[in-house]
């Protein structure tokens, strides 16, 4: 039989009892779905995962910025004991690793572990390319100075060697321009520098040629933007001996300020137009006015230089010669048929490099005998790193 209900206004009972201090009421009283858990969560509701623990065991394992996790990972734990969420294996493990992360960054950096480490890293990026080597060095390169190189061992000078660096051109970042535009660039730069760093052509010996160490595609991925200007022998298999360096650091200011003279004339000279008098008049006559200018460009600086008492003369009788060889430029500048020019382009360079150049040269302790024909003018080549 049934028993009715005691009479008055009751709530039905509880079957999980009363609820602890700490919690509220819900809207629908203390029934089985009127429970609610820690923070007023209803029992029975998707637990969330807390994302710093998940962030910190991500930097635990990692172990990139072991600080971090650990901090993440007990702030992390906090949260998850006051929200009740989940996570807090993770949020451990975080911890842990993030800890032991920081006591191998300590040990590494301690002990300089991590600057060698940066540095074979920085070795390793750069392929072993040409951005190791400076102006000056002398290297010796497996298989000589053709085709790719992916490996160059610095060497002295003193002894034999495959090649030696006159100049290093750096070229703009951004990406590879292209095998052909940078053998134009190496083309141009370095015949320009060749002069800076050995300045006595006469010097020169005739079985050096000139090279170049260029960027490939792949170690210009890699931060490598130097092509490096390379004087070897002409034989690309065979070895130079002692530096060919002859610069203001191995010069005295007698050598340098005549050195700088005779190159400037020089250069000038090698402006001559590809085409014959008959075929480009007109240009022979441009070509012969500026190397009236430069003559007299360059007689002003030898006459402006203090010399040594041994040079005077010989430097005063050279200088007597170019200002010979100065009016002969200028009457061609100015000829008015192709045998006019021709008789004064043959007077001019009656002076070039003739007795008065070798007495100088010899009264400043340089060579005394001119490069042959062809000597260091010859081909070039490439290698790529």
């Amino acid at each position: 039989m049934s028993i009715p209900p005691p009479p008055g206004n009751q709530q039905p009972q509880d079957p999980y009892g009363p609820p602890p201090a700490n919690w509220h009421q819900g809207a629908q009283g203390y029934g089985p779905w009127g429970h609610h858990g820690p923070a007023g969560r209803p029992y029975g509701a998707p637990v969330s995962v807390n994302a710093l623990a998940v962030a910190a065991l991500a930097l635990g394992v990692l172990c990139f910025v072991p600080a971090v996790g650990l901090v993440l990972g007990l702030v992390a734990l906090r949260q998850i004991r006051r929200n009740g969420q989940s996570g807090r294996g993770m949020a451990i493990a975080g911890a842990v690793l993030s800890s032991v992360g920081i006591v191998l960054w300590t040990v590494t950096l301690s002990t300089g572990a991590a600057s060698d480490a940066w540095e074979k890293f920085k070795d390793g990026a750069r392929g072993n390319e040409s951005l190791s080597l400076r102006k000056g060095d002398c290297f010796d390169a497996p298989g000589g100075l053709e085709g790719d190189t992916y490996d160059v061992d610095p060497v002295p000078c003193e002894g034999g060697h495959d090649g030696e660096v006159f100049a290093v051109v750096t070229l703009p970042g951004g990406a590879f321009p292209g095998d052909a535009e940078v053998t134009d660039i190496a083309d141009e730069r370095c015949y320009e520098l060749q002069d800076q760093y050995a300045m006595d052509s006469w010097a020169m010996p005739a079985d050096v040629d000139l090279y170049y160490l260029l960027p490939s595609r792949d170690s210009w991925r890699y931060g490598d933007r130097a092509i490096n200007c390379v004087f070897g022998n002409t034989d690309a298999k065979a070895e130079l001996t002692g530096s060919l360096r002859g610069d203001p650091t191995t010069l005295d200011s007698d050598q340098v300020a005549f050195l700088t003279t005779a190159n400037a004339v020089d250069a000038a000279l090698y402006e001559e137009p590809e085409e014959t008098p008959e075929d480009d008049l007109a240009g022979h006559r441009a070509w012969a006015g500026r190397m009236d200018d430069t003559l007299g460009e360059q007689i002003e600086a030898l006459r402006g230089h203090v010399w040594q008492s041994t040079a005077q003369q010989p430097v005063a009788d050279l200088v007597k010669d170019m200002e010979d060889a100065r009016e002969q430029w200028s009457k061609a500048s100015t000829a008015g048929d192709p045998d006019t020019y021709y008789t004064h382009y043959d007077k001019a360079y009656e002076y070039v490099d003739g007795p008065a150049t070798v007495t100088a040269r010899k009264a400043l302790g340089l060579a005394t005998a001119p490069p042959t024909p062809g000597g260091t003018e010859g081909g070039d080549s490439e290698a790529e790193v």
